[in-house]
């Protein structure tokens, strides 16, 4: 069983963020939902052992990450509550006026063909396929990409992911704002981790649940 689970991408994929997390456990913030869920999953035996940590310590570490895990899904499911609550918001208000809808129509088709020689003529996006697919198929998706990935969605050509996800420049730039806001967050609480840990030196013992990082409250009105 160790050397099929060695020789699987699943086993090799586990050590290697255990790694990171053997370096600075204040990496735990930055892992995208699939490396928390990878190491939830390993024996904690397993885990123990390449940390250098007791089995008792570990389950409190995967307890800890599960409860990260939860509090993303958590915050995934209040962004969609508030979206549906503007959606219905604009529905039920009739922002846009239907009689400008007309006199608009000529600019407005002049306008998407510009938009479409302008996104035709952008560059294509070097972001890899399984961070767009994530961005095109997870709700509140900055919730379940690494901070890594996070960093490159924010610094991407709007125009160019746009056109790569097939979506307006307007909904890919609040999406990209929005992945630059977790990203800042996520930095933050890094820093408030090692700031701790430093003050209190507790070597020997894996530190108890991260604080979670507090989401700006977004206001409907």
């Amino acid at each position: 069983m160790d050397l099929d689970e060695t020789d699987s991408g699943a086993g090799l994929r586990w050590k290697n963020v255990a790694r990171q997390l053997k370096e600075d456990l204040s990496s735990i913030v930055l892992l995208s939902e699939e490396d928390l869920q990878v190491l939830i999953d390993v024996p904690s035996s397993d885990l123990a052992r390449e940390l250098g940590h007791s089995r008792v310590a570990v389950q409190g570490l995967q307890n800890t990450l599960q409860q990260v895990l939860d509090q993303r899904e958590e915050a995934r499911q209040s962004k969609q509550l508030l979206e549906l609550y503007l959606q219905a918001l604009e529905k039920e208000g009739s922002i846009l006026s239907k009689q400008q809808e007309p006199e608009a129509g000529f600019s407005d088709q002049r306008d998407a063909v510009d938009a479409g020689v302008s996104t035709a003529g952008s560059s294509e996006t070097a972001l890899p396929s399984q961070i767009l697919a994530a961005l095109k198929e997870k709700p509140a998706p900055e919730l379940s990409l690494s901070s890594q990935d996070l960093e490159l969605v924010a610094k991407e050509d709007p125009r160019a992911l746009a056109a790569a996800l097939n979506w307006d420049t307007e909904k890919t730039e609040a999406v990209q704002q929005a992945c630059q806001q977790e990203l800042s967050l996520r930095l933050q609480q890094v820093q408030s981790l090692r700031s701790l840990r430093s003050v209190s030196a507790g070597r020997g013992s894996l530190p108890e649940k991260p604080q979670a990082p507090k989401r700006a409250r977004v206001d409907p009105s």
